[in-house]
C-alpha cells in the first residue's frame, strides 16, 4: 500500500534554532548563574498577594489585565490605551513582530544579543539583519543606523545587552532617533532597566518626544517573579492596541498580575535589592580585572567573558566542576549572573584559578 504524506512542519519553523535557556541547578550545593535571574526570595507583599490569588485559579483572569495596565499607567503618568502587557517582554516582542511585520520585512538589531530576536523574526517570516557589535561590546549606533533600508519595520535596541552587559546612553538614544525614518518603529528592550540607573536620563522622556519609539519593560529580572511570566510595552495607543490584539488570550494569569501590582507597590524595596546586586556586580568586575580578565562595563545584573571557543569550553567545565552553572555562547564567549556574595566569591575563585585563558 503507497504511503500518504504526513503533516509537515513550515520550513520556517523546522528550521528554527532552538532558544537555548539557562541550565538549571538539580541540587542546593549548585549555584545557579547562569539565567540571570534573582538570587532573592520574592516580597512578602508578593507572596501575599499570590496567595490571596491562589483560590481564584479556577476563573480566567481578566484578559485585558486592566487592573496592572491602570497601575502602570498611573506610575508612569500615561494613558491606559499606552500599555500593552504579555507572558515577559518576550513574549510582549513577539507580539510587536507579528503585529508590525509582513513576511520578507526586516528587523535590524545588534548582534551578539538576546537569542529570541531571530528566532522571532523567522516564526513571523521577518528578515532578521544582524549588526555586529563593536569592539567594546557595544551596539554600534551608526552601523545600525546605515542599515536601515525602505524593508525595515523594527529596529531593536537592548539595553543594557543581553549578553554583554552594556548600555545606550539617552544622550546616544537621542542622537540615533534623530537618524531614523519615523515610519520605523525603534523598540528599546531594558529588561535590565533596574540595574543602570545612571544613563544620563529617562527613556520615558525620549518616548514622549518620538512617536515610533517603544518601550518594552519586564518583571522577571528585578523584581523577581521569572517564574509567573509579565512584561509590558510602552508604546504608542495604535502600537499598544496591535500588540493588545496579537496576544495570546489570557497569557498573562491573574496570579502574575497582582503579583506584579504588588511588586510596583515594593518599588523601594526593589531598588534596594538592586543596588545590592549593581554593588556586587563591581566590585566583581573589578576583582575579575585584577585577575587579568578582560570585562566590559555591564550595567546588567550580570558580567561578560569574551572568548573563542576552546578557552569558552574549558571555561565552563571548570564551573562546572565547582558546581557553578554559568552560560556559554558558542562562537562568543560566557556569561556570568550576579548572586549572593558567597556564590560570587565562588566564581571569582575559578576566575583566579583560570586566569591563565586571559593570556
Amino acid at each position: 500500500m503507497k504511503s500518504q504524506p504526513t503533516p509537515k512542519l513550515r520550513a520556517a519553523v523546522a528550521g528554527l534554532p532552538a532558544y537555548i535557556a539557562g541550565r538549571k541547578a538539580d541540587s542546593a550545593l549548585v549555584e545557579p548563574l547562569a539565567a540571570n535571574e534573582s538570587h532573592y526570595l520574592p516580597l512578602p507583599s508578593v507572596l501575599s498577594a499570590l496567595a490571596a490569588g491562589a483560590v481564584k485559579v479556577n476563573r480566567y483572569p481578566d484578559m485585558a489585565s486592566v487592573t496592572l495596565r491602570t497601575r502602570l499607567a498611573e506610575e508612569f503618568e500615561l494613558d491606559l490605551d499606552e500599555i500593552a502587557v504579555g507572558p515577559g517582554s518576550v513574549g510582549v516582542l513577539s507580539q510587536l513582530i507579528s503585529a508590525i511585520c509582513d513576511p520578507g520585512d526586516e528587523v535590524i538589531f545588534a548582534w551578539r544579543s538576546f537569542e529570541a530576536y531571530p528566532i522571532l523574526c523567522q516564526i513571523a517570516g521577518a528578515v532578521a539583519v544582524k549588526v555586529p557589535l563593536t569592539a567594546d561590546e557595544r551596539h554600534d549606533l551608526g552601523a545600525i543606523a546605515a542599515a536601515v533600508s525602505k524593508k525595515t519595520k523594527v529596529v531593536l535596541l537592548c539595553s543594557p545587552n543581553n549578553p554583554t552587559g552594556t548600555s545606550i546612553s539617552i544622550a546616544e538614544l537621542t542622537q540615533f532617533l534623530d537618524k531614523i525614518p519615523p515610519r520605523v518603529l525603534v523598540v528599546v528592550d531594558e529588561a535590565y532597566r533596574e540595574f543602570a540607573p545612571d544613563l544620563g536620563g529617562d527613556t520615558l522622556a525620549l518616548y514622549r518626544k518620538y512617536p515610533n519609539l517603544c518601550l518594552l519593560r519586564t518583571f522577571s529580572k528585578a523584581y523577581g517573579l521569572a517564574a509567573l511570566r509579565v512584561g509590558y510595552a510602552i508604546a504608542g495607543p495604535e502600537i499598544a492596541e496591535g500588540l493588545r490584539r496579537t496576544q495570546v488570550p489570557f497569557s498573562v494569569s491573574a496570579l502574575a498580575e497582582g503579583a506584579a501590582v504588588a511588586a510596583i507597590a515594593a518599588s523601594d524595596d526593589m531598588t534596594n535589592r538592586a543596588a545590592q546586586v549593581i554593588a556586587e556586580r563591581d566590585r566583581m568586575i573589578a576583582a575579575a580585572r585584577e585577575l587579568g580578565w578582560t570585562v566590559p562595563d555591564s550595567t546588567a545584573n550580570f558580567f561578560w567573558l569574551r572568548l573563542d571557543d576552546s578557552h569558552r569550553e574549558q571555561l565552563v567545565t571548570a564551573f562546572d566542576a565547582a558546581d557553578i552553572l554559568v552560560r556559554g555562547y558558542a562562537g562568543d564567549g560566557v556569561r556570568i549572573t550576579i548572586g549572593t556574595q558567597q556564590a560570587n566569591d565562588r566564581v571569582l575563585s575559578v576566575l583566579a584559578a583560570q586566569r591563565e585563558l586571559t593570556n
